[in-house]
């Protein structure tokens, strides 16, 4: 859900999670409490096959984490892998804002990390292309370090694609494992459908808008019907999200670098494609009918609102779900629904973006770092440890109890089939941050009442000047 430039600085997204700022530790049990209230279960001998998990006990690895959600289900979990394989870890864990900087620090340091976090979008381009980042595909291919029911199938190709890249043979190689999925998906409050609408959900774009308008107009600057992000803290994954929700079937190809935003050339800008000016529209309209400071409005401060009980309506990232349902942090616990994104063009769908776990080129412990990555990529892992994230990016965790006994089952449902129509949302340019800020001002001048085809051929105008 990220945009990264080449330059290494990736932006701020769970920065108000950022407790630790930098904080090392060596980690010798479960390593602190965790912010879910799921109590994690222990998962030793969880695998059927005769893999040797001990061939590389006695090995020290360094991991290097962003304090994140997942985070908090890797330290749950710790115990049990250096139980089950004698592997000692020393885990550092820094806040998204510093980590992009530490971690290239880190690279070039002796004992950097031999297992690090990334992003599955410019992120990890940008490190295989630098050298810093190693391919997992021999791993995985390697019977003797690789246990049999591994499974990498699970995983659903448009989840895996943006870590697929070209390794020094030629060939195309996996750099990277996702951890954490999300896709962008409906919230909304129960009571407030309730309320306003009757009970009455809407399941097509122009019914969210009118009704988010509504429910605005009849809140008396009390309760609002739509929040999204505004001004500077637009999120282009979620733009990109309302795009794909009316890119219908013959609205063309999408491809990466390019995205929706770009038609095969960074000389080409889609912007005035009908598709992009809908789905821009759509968004600047939610921004439009939400609280008076919507142009300030970052994700903690959407989050905030929501939980509150001010907001009927909320697209984000699936992410966000397990805060909303924390009974002792968020007011509407029990009273949020989920659902698709409503309808926008026939064959339309949202968008997903992953973070991802990779090894160090530099690592001198390769093999013991992989069977870390291994092992917290599993399946019952990935289960597990999406509790605390509401992502996990295997496909047969739905089925699995320790994770849907413990999540909405309306909101797993939701991200399953949600994830069927999801592509990646990553921008990949060295010049990414100018093509943002033409994007989301132009969004703005829409939330603000202007034409959404004049902001559209402004934009157009700004992106086709960048390539020059």
């Amino acid at each position: 859900m990220k945009i990264m430039n080449m330059t290494g600085k990736k932006s701020v997204f769970f920065k108000a999670l950022g407790i630790i700022a930098a904080t090392s530790i060596l980690v010798s049990g479960c390593g602190g409490a965790t912010r879910s209230k799921v109590q994690p279960q222990s998962l030793n001998g969880i695998s059927k096959t005769s893999f040797d998990w001990k061939q590389y006990s006695g090995t020290t690895v360094n991991v290097m984490l962003v304090d994140h959600p997942w985070t908090n289900g890797f330290k749950a979990t710790l115990a049990d892998f250096m139980k089950e394989t004698g592997i000692k870890v020393n885990l550092d864990i820094v806040s998204e804002d510093l980590y992009f900087d530490k971690l290239a620090t880190g690279f070039e340091n002796a004992n950097g990390p031999d297992v690090f976090m990334t992003g599955l979008d410019s992120t990890i381009v940008d490190q295989q292309r630098e050298g810093v980042i190693e391919s997992l595909t021999p791993f995985i291919n390697d019977s003797k370090i690789t246990a049999s029911d591994y499974n990498l199938a699970d995983f659903p190709e448009e989840v895996l694609n943006p870590a697929r890249l070209p390794a020094l043979n030629g060939k195309q190689e996996l750099f990277g494992i996702p951890i954490s999925t999300e896709c962008y998906i409906l919230f909304y409050n129960k009571h407030l459908v309730d309320k306003y609408l009757g009970g009455v959900v809407p399941t097509t774009m122009p019914d969210l808008i009118s009704d988010a308008q509504l429910i605005t107009g009849a809140g008396k600057g009390e309760v609002f019907g739509s929040v999204v992000r505004g001004l500077a803290n637009a999120d282009i994954d979620i733009l990109t999200s309302l795009v794909y929700n009316q890119w219908s079937n013959t609205a063309g190809k999408i491809s990466l670098p390019y995205n929706v935003w770009f038609k095969d050339s960074w000389s080409s800008p889609r912007m005035t494609d009908p598709a992009v000016v809908k789905g821009l529209s759509d968004y600047a309209a939610l921004m439009a009918a939400g609280p008076p400071n919507r142009f300030s409005v970052d994700w903690a401060i959407a989050n905030d609102l929501f939980k509150q009980g001010k907001v009927a309506f909320y697209i984000d990232a699936s992410v966000f779900q397990p805060g909303f349902e924390d009974r002792a942090t968020s007011p509407v616990a029990g009273q949020v629904g989920y659902a698709l994104l409503p309808t926008g063009a026939f064959g339309g769908g949202t968008g997903q973006w992953s973070w991802g776990i990779g090894v160090s080129s530099a690592s001198k412990q390769k093999e013991a770092a992989w069977l870390l990555t291994q092992w917290f990529t599993d399946s019952a892992r990935t289960a597990l440890i999406g509790t605390y994230t509401g992502g996990p990016s295997r496909q047969s965790s739905a089925a699995i109890p320790a994770f849907n006994s413990k999540i909405n089952i309306n909101f797993v449902t939701t991200v399953k089939i949600a994830m069927n129509t999801a592509r990646p949302t990553s921008l990949i340019s060295d010049n990414s941050d100018p093509i943002v800020s033409a994007i989301t001002s132009n969004v703005i001048d829409m939330a603000k009442g202007k034409n959404p085809n004049l902001a559209a051929q402004n934009a157009q105008r700004q992106l086709k000047s960048l390539s020059k």
